[in-house]
């Protein structure tokens, strides 16, 4: 059988989680790497539903425009916090 630690870094590998995520999900599978992969996989739908319903408020509008004047591009890029907004 594999120690702990050996089943968290290919429980790592599989699903690029975190540490503790990967060791809570070993822990409620009981060792078993398929269920843990399961239990990740249904977390990460649980916690993106309750990001889902944010609004995304703050953020940043920046336009470019070419030289010549043929292209040109308007970005929105929104957050849902203002810590990671770069606006003063």
């Amino acid at each position: 059988m594999a120690s702990e630690a050996q089943l968290v870094k290919e429980l790592r590998d599989r699903t690029g989680a975190g540490v503790m995520d990967c060791k809570a999900a070993l822990k409620a599978s009981n060792g078993d790497l398929d269920a843990a992969v399961e239990h990740l996989r249904k977390k990460g739908l649980a916690d993106a539903q309750k990001r889902a319903s944010r609004d995304a408020k703050d953020g940043l509008v920046a336009s470019y425009i070419h030289p010549g004047a043929k292209l040109g591009v308007l970005i929105d890029v929104a957050c849902a916090t203002d810590f990671v907004a770069k606006t003063d």
